[in-house]
């Protein structure tokens, strides 16, 4: 049995994996822009048109498609000034009660983000300097986060299961 449960572990942290990997990319990527737009304007006197456009968007990929990675590792910034205080069933309630308030405010911005690249994709809505579509970055705002909403739900599953968070 733990051996399945190894395995199907291993299985859901492959797509959180893969988007970090991505993020990586991408944020390797934004800072070659930003240091040929450097370079541009002050050795050549050659601002690049609409820089700030593709900074902006690149941004939301990373954040976007290394949050789910991150909630997996457990490595949002936590404050456990209480725990000794509240013991293990107060640990265990905090653990639930986190893991369902975030599940809730995602769940509303997940809606929002599938809401928002749905109306941009029919309006065609674009940057306003490159004419970049926006839908895409709204789809990987809405993937992002339900990726984390599902690594949540399988730590809450877990939690309630074993008592436990490890």
């Amino acid at each position: 049995m733990s051996g399945l449960n190894l395995r199907g572990a291993r299985q859901a942290g492959r797509a959180p994996r893969l988007l970090s990997v991505l993020a990586g990319v991408s944020l390797l990527f934004m800072m070659a822009v930003i240091t040929v737009s450097v370079l541009a304007r002050y050795l050549f006197n050659s601002p690049i048109t609409g820089v700030d456009e593709i900074i902006q968007l690149t941004a939301v990929c990373v954040v976007m498609l290394a949050l789910p990675y991150a909630t997996l590792q457990g490595a949002h910034v936590r404050v456990d000034i209480f725990d000794q205080l509240l013991g293990r069933w107060g640990r265990l309630i905090g653990d639930v009660l986190a893991r369902v308030l975030s599940g809730i405010v995602l769940a509303i911005l997940a809606d929002r983000a599938w809401s928002k690249m749905l109306d941009a994709y029919e309006y065609e809505d674009t940057t306003n300097m490159l004419g970049l579509p926006i839908w895409p970055f709204y789809g990987i705002l809405a993937a992002g986060i339900a990726l984390c909403l599902m690594v949540y739900a399988v730590e809450l599953f877990r939690i309630i299961v074993s008592g436990e968070k490890e």
